[in-house]
């Protein structure tokens, strides 16, 4: 079975190398971790190459202008973003188009994603509701009348909401149905109030009290929340997998010039066997990503599963799982094996640590994963 991309994957990914190649981590300071900074947005000369290579795209119908590639596409490009932590907002801004593009109305479609395409149009996702090991997601509900609906709660931990055009909220009906909807970042009766994250970025808590939309702005198809979250639960993945590649290759670069007793550290076996354990962890990531990735490519309505099978969603669990123990894990080792020079804040080391820290935990860590997975085996291969 041939498992290698395809030339227009490959191509995306090459094409992302290449804008990301010159881009320093986090070119653009956060203020929660630069006292003084006046910088707050997100690196949008960055942006704009992203549009200009057609990458805010990718994963869009040309009838939009965009490439038409899937979910594996995209995640390339993500791992590579990862390796120079890029500020931009491409996950949430894809994830939400792609599901746009599923299950919006023709019109909103065509209003809203060729200008995704150009990069005019910046969008995100309150799917970080529930962080750690929080017992519950903070709740927004909707109801509908003859005019439209009407939004009321609160949810939180929501990323680059205050520079976002738009911000696709999840909310729960009377009935218990989830639906979406697309709320302008203006919209009366939306509060966003401040929260940072471990990596130090800006995130916002949204309070929405009697927020009216019209029903073209609510997505209530089946499916279109599940497939906006296993977007950008895999999503995650890839960053987390081409956060720790490059991690991984810092510590190479270190541990083969760091000498102790006449010979470079990296030549002690206590030091090789570390490092070929997170290599280990590497490749179990990058194989349970694909595999997600895969899933979410090949069937995007796949939540229920068949007979004796797992819906895309235990994939998908299986992924964050390694994803946040792995990424955890090589950055932990990194610091190790860096020793006091890992925590200089004049090298970068410290800055991927607080943003492995933020993937290891978004979008839930890896026990809820497992409390997940464990719920799908017992439903689909026990029940």
């Amino acid at each position: 079975m041939d498992f290698t991309f395809t030339e227009e994957q490959q191509a995306a990914a090459e094409t992302a190398k290449a804008v990301f190649a010159d881009v320093a981590p986090d070119s653009v300071p956060s203020p929660a971790l630069t006292p003084g900074a006046v910088a707050d947005d997100f690196d949008r000369p960055l942006w704009a190459r992203l549009a200009d290579t057609d990458l805010l795209g990718l994963v869009l119908d040309p009838a939009h202008g965009g490439s038409g590639l899937d979910p594996i596409a995209l995640c390339l490009v993500l791992r590579e973003s990862a390796r120079a932590l890029a500020r931009v907002p491409l996950l949430e801004t894809s994830a939400v188009a792609r599901t746009l593009q599923h299950h919006a109305p023709e019109a909103t479609r065509a209003a809203l994603l060729p200008r995704v395409t150009r990069g005019e149009l910046v969008l995100t996702a309150a799917a970080h509701g529930r962080t750690g090991h929080d017992p519950a997601p903070l709740a927004v509900t909707a109801r509908r009348d003859h005019t439209g609906w009407t939004l009321d709660g609160h949810t939180g931990n929501v990323p680059w909401a205050h520079h976002a055009d738009h911000i696709a909220v999840p909310a729960h009906t009377p009935d218990g149905h989830t639906v979406l909807a697309l709320l302008p970042r203006s919209r009366p009766g939306l509060t966003l109030t401040d929260q940072y994250g471990t990596h130090g970025e800006r995130l916002a808590a949204l309070r929405l009290d009697d927020v009216r939309l019209d029903p073209a702005d609510v997505i209530d198809t089946e499916g279109a929340w599940e497939e906006l979250h296993g977007l950008l639960t895999t999503g995650t993945c890839a960053l987390a997998l081409g956060l720790g590649e490059q991690v991984l290759a810092m510590t190479s670069r270190y541990t083969g010039k760091r000498e102790q007793f006449g010979h470079p550290v990296a030549t002690f076996q206590a030091v090789a066997v570390q490092a070929a354990d997170r290599y280990i962890d590497l490749r179990a990531m990058e194989a349970t990503l694909w595999q997600a990735a895969w899933r979410l490519t090949i069937d995007t309505t796949d939540t229920t599963g068949t007979a004796g099978s797992l819906p895309a969603a235990g994939d998908i669990a299986v992924a964050k799982i390694w994803a946040s123990e792995g990424v955890r894990r090589v950055v932990q080792t990194a610091q190790h094996l860096h020793g006091g020079f890992g925590a200089d804040t004049d090298y970068p080391l410290h800055r991927y640590h607080a943003w492995a820290k933020h993937l290891e935990l978004a979008l839930g860590p890896a026990a809820q994963h497992e409390e997940e997975l464990g719920d799908l085996l017992a439903t689909h291969l026990l029940g």
